[in-house]
């Protein structure tokens, strides 16, 4: 193991993370705000709270658990809600669409590092 690619592996996870967690605790404390978001953006409100649920399990994931599978999937996962929230925002033209970009960019560092550290 290279002790850089832990270095990056470990400041890119966190930075997504906390990015992630703000978002998911938003999701909670600003609901009403949360909510007329996805109204404008065509999504149905009834995901807010399973969603930010979801956000918090995969961090959890990505950060604690063993299992290799789970892990990936909690990789993908954010991946799938990251695209499908950079489209949302294209389509509505509300300009949100960086906001999922950056995220999006550090998940894929995190992940070209993961594989890196851990098939070594």
């Amino acid at each position: 193991m290279n002790k850089r690619d832990i270095i990056i592996y470990k400041v890119t996870t966190g930075l997504f993370s906390l990015m992630i967690l703000m978002g998911a605790i938003m999701y909670f404390v600003k609901h009403e705000m949360v909510r007329e978001m996805f109204i404008s953006l065509g999504v149905p409100t009834e995901i807010i709270y399973p969603l930010a649920i979801l956000k918090i399990l995969g961090i959890i994931t990505i950060w604690f658990l063993k299992s290799s599978l789970l892990k990936y999937l909690a990789y993908f996962g954010f991946a799938i809600d990251l695209v499908l929230a950079i489209i949302a925002h294209l389509y509505a033209k509300d300009g949100g669409a960086f906001g999922a970009v950056i995220p999006l960019v550090l998940l894929i560092v995190s992940y070209i590092y993961l594989k890196k550290i851990y098939n070594k």
